[in-house]
């Protein structure tokens, strides 16, 4: 588990904001208990850190999937109290993961806020540029991967050139998909003799495991190669 040391430093308007949804609903969800607290600062002012946006995030993500209150609260009282933004960002990529290509055609003001921020002109192209956003059949209509919008708008924000991002993109998609048919051919060679709904209900049971298990070996390869080049 990895540690996130920033302080504290959204407001509940920001911390709406960032995730895309109203302050009533940032409210509702501490007073079921599904957000922490704030942290009290200077005014009796509450601030929201990482780990607060990365949690109701993850709670979004659980309502899109149709899960009710009462499950999400079932879901989030099994994960460990001590959780970092990181590793919640963990489990609503697998979440994600579950759910299947989502378009939606939206207005400009409806993009800015599912992205949770204001986009100019330059940022939205930008998204273009990573197949997260296409300009709609009207001029102020846009097809918005929903999958990828959160992810893509984070990018806006890392210092890397957008070459680098279109690249580390493309070596992602060509090695997740020899991935995905080097164990899609493992598991057709275990279940070749079974019938078809055997095979199937192995793959309903499989698919968030080998998620999972994809997304934690490669942020642990990762961690190791980052560490490596800075020491």
């Amino acid at each position: 588990m990895t540690t996130d040391t920033a302080e504290p430093t959204l407001t509940i308007d920001e911390l709406a904001a960032r995730a895309g949804v109203t302050v009533r609903t940032v409210r509702f969800y501490g007073t079921k208990g599904l957000l922490p607290p704030p942290v009290i600062g200077p005014r009796r002012v509450g601030h929201y850190g990482r780990e607060h946006l990365a949690r109701l995030e993850l709670i979004e993500e659980l309502q899109r999937q149709g899960m009710t209150l009462a499950a999400i609260e079932r879901y989030l009282r099994q994960l460990p109290p001590d959780l970092s933004a990181h590793d919640l960002a963990i489990h609503r990529a697998v979440v994600a993961s579950w759910a299947p290509d989502t378009v939606e055609t939206v207005t400009r003001a409806e993009l800015e806020r599912r992205a949770g921020r204001a986009l100019t002109d330059g940022e939205v192209e930008r998204l273009a540029a990573m197949d997260v956003v296409r300009t709609g059949s009207s001029g102020d209509a846009y097809d918005v991967d929903l999958g990828l919008l959160r992810l893509g708008v984070r990018l806006l924000d890392v210092p890397l050139s957008q070459e680098a991002i279109l690249a580390a993109r493309k070596v992602l998609i060509e090695h997740s998909r020899a991935a995905a048919h080097e164990l899609a051919q493992l598991f057709r060679g275990e279940v070749s003799e079974r019938g078809t709904r055997d095979v199937k209900s192995l793959s309903a049971h499989m698919h968030p495991l080998v998620v999972q298990a994809l997304l934690t070996t490669f942020q642990r390869s990762l961690t190791e190669e980052l560490g490596e080049w800075l020491t």
